[in-house]
């Protein structure tokens, strides 16, 4: 499937999946600031904690929503566990996104392989 086409699909479907998702207490959500809103933007994440940080993958990189509100604000929350853990997110273009799947939870990182097309490590330096 060409990439554009794999990302316009992907979209389509997390638009109507993700609300039922982020409403389930023990997923993991990524709550950033909308860029235009600032309101608050809830996105459903596969990743882990590593000590004081949470490591994901971003499937399309800078054209995810999420990667856009981060660049315009790194404050965010990270919901873990049914926690909420304030953070700065930070894009890690430099780290080797095929290699930090190998260390997260397999089951997102099988979907962030197979439909990804521009892999972008982001790390959430934790506070709270």
């Amino acid at each position: 499937m060409p990439p554009d086409l794999r990302f316009r699909v992907t979209t389509a479907f997390q638009r109507r999946v993700n609300p039922l998702l982020r409403r389930l207490p023990l997923q993991t959500v990524l709550e950033t600031r909308g860029r235009v809103s600032g309101l608050p933007r809830r996105t459903p994440v596969g990743g882990r904690r590593v000590g004081d940080s949470f490591w994901l993958v971003s499937e399309f990189g800078e054209r995810s929503q999420y990667v856009r509100n981060i660049m315009a604000d790194p404050r965010v929350r990270v919901r873990i566990r049914g926690r909420w853990h304030e953070g700065t997110a930070h894009l890690l273009p430099d780290d080797d996104p095929t290699a930090r799947l190998r260390r997260l939870p397999r089951i997102n990182s099988l979907g962030v392989r197979a439909l990804g097309t521009d892999l972008l490590t982001v790390r959430v330096d934790l506070t709270g």
